[in-house]
């Protein structure tokens, strides 16, 4: 995949982390070779060596923001 597709990395967890082993990151696929993959996240960039890649995939663009809630005008 090429540096600005948005993709989903899911990713092994270290063994002395609890739950279940596996989490994502979602966002912009900044660099990706043989050593593994950054993925720019909304919490910043998340740097996935390649021996804990479990699955990567493309993803749609995320949907447009809704007007906020509120009472309506009187």
């Amino acid at each position: 995949m090429p540096a600005g597709t948005r993709v989903s990395v899911r990713r092994a967890l270290p063994d002395d982390v609890p739950g279940p082993g596996l989490t994502d990151a979602l966002g912009e696929l900044v660099r990706a070779d043989e050593a593994g993959v950054t993925v720019r996240t909304r919490r910043g960039d998340v740097v996935i060596a390649a021996r804990d890649l479990r699955a990567a995939r493309a993803v749609p663009p995320p949907p447009p923001r809704r007007a906020p809630r509120g009472r309506p005008v009187d």
